[in-house]
């Protein structure tokens, strides 16, 4: 039976990058050795990491003036490394979920911390719209896309502070005036690599005002003068990333994705809307497209550990939600076919014609 994997993340990938990887893993650039044996500093992984690189910024039509680097961490370490690089005295972050609250915390032990404002009140079901940032801030924060809850905002901030963004699950997803942020980064394993590399886009004179020592693996400049390659780096999860990358200009790039990405959350947005079973748990206006969260309806409640077990049976995979929400999640990361959207759309009407 064919599975279809709707993990949050780690998640899917395309078959390109599968493969392609696999096939590294077993000889790397004809040097009849593996991708896990060789040499980080060998020229054939040092091409590797400068492609991979300058892909990221053709893609994202990075300008001048910004660097990338592949980091270790997760974004759980940009969550402290954002305030250790930027924070002096105060710091604002708009509250949008899980994830906002844990770089919120973090935050606060570098200075002062303004949460500008919550959804928290509504089970973060909504993304705020109304809130002043203080003029004194040296940085507004705030996280794209919130996984768990299901709400992103897909469009680039105006404002005149320094501007970070957590873009962990939905970075490729849209195009983005990079010109607007002064750090993006994005844990790699939703819609670029396997876990255990963090993409970081860095204005480069947004470092350096500090006052306070920052340890060296946990200062941006380090790995901007280095290339990425202070240390040691996840190689494999590198070349996973460029044979992403790869795909996804392949593919038609950026805008491509999106609007692959578009109709496949409309297709799936359309059932839930339209089968009696099911309820969409987030404001319409602030649904994510990558993130999909859905319940049963209060007086179906009873059937949820039921199409639980449907769902598994017809080979759908990962929709389980978040165990502090709970009900349904459908992850529809880059990598997503149309064909498994429709095959789990099947499903709940197969499930609904039972009931």
């Amino acid at each position: 039976m064919k599975k279809h994997n709707f993990y949050a993340g780690p998640s899917i990938l395309s078959e390109y990058t599968i493969k392609n990887t696999a096939a590294a893993v077993e000889n790397f650039a004809g040097m009849g050795l593996s991708l896990l044996e060789i040499s980080h500093r060998s020229k054939e992984f040092v091409a590797v990491n400068d492609e991979a690189r300058a892909l990221i910024k053709e893609l994202l039509d990075v300008p001048a003036g910004y660097e990338v680097v592949f980091l270790g961490g997760g974004a759980s370490m940009q969550f402290c490394m954002v305030p250790y690089n930027l924070l002096n005295k105060k710091a604002s972050y708009l509250d949008t979920g899980t994830w906002s609250s844990k770089a919120i915390k973090e935050a606060k032990l570098f200075g002062e911390v303004e949460v500008v404002a919550s959804s928290k009140d509504k089970n973060y079901t909504y993304i705020p719209k109304d809130y002043t940032i203080a003029d004194d801030a040296d940085y507004f924060h705030i996280t794209t896309n919130n996984t768990i809850y299901g709400t992103e905002t897909r469009k680039d901030p105006d404002v005149k502070q320094r501007l970070v963004a957590d873009m962990s699950s939905d970075i490729f997803s849209r195009p983005i005036d990079v010109s607007k942020y002064d750090i993006i980064y994005a844990g790699a394993q939703k819609n670029l690599a396997p876990a255990g590399v963090t993409l970081a886009i860095v204005r480069v004179d947004a470092l350096g005002h500090v006052e306070r020592p920052i340890p060296t693996m946990l200062n941006y400049k380090t790995h901007v003068d280095k290339d990425s390659m202070f240390n040691t780096p996840p190689v494999l999860p590198i070349y996973a990333a460029l044979q992403t990358l790869k795909w996804y200009k392949e593919q038609g790039g950026v805008a491509a994705m999106e609007k692959k990405d578009m109709e496949n959350a409309a297709i799936l947005y359309d059932e839930i809307d339209r089968n009696k079973l099911f309820r969409g748990t987030v404001a319409a206006e602030d649904r994510s497209i990558m993130n999909v969260c859905f319940v049963m309806n209060d007086e179906y409640k009873e059937l949820e550990d039921e199409f639980s077990k449907f769902a598994a049976a017809a080979g759908m995979v990962g929709i389980k939600g978040h165990r502090s929400v709970g009900g349904f999640r459908a992850s529809l990361y880059n990598a997503m076919p149309k064909s498994s959207v429709e095959a789990l759309v099947a499903c709940m009407k197969d499930f609904e014609k039972q009931h």
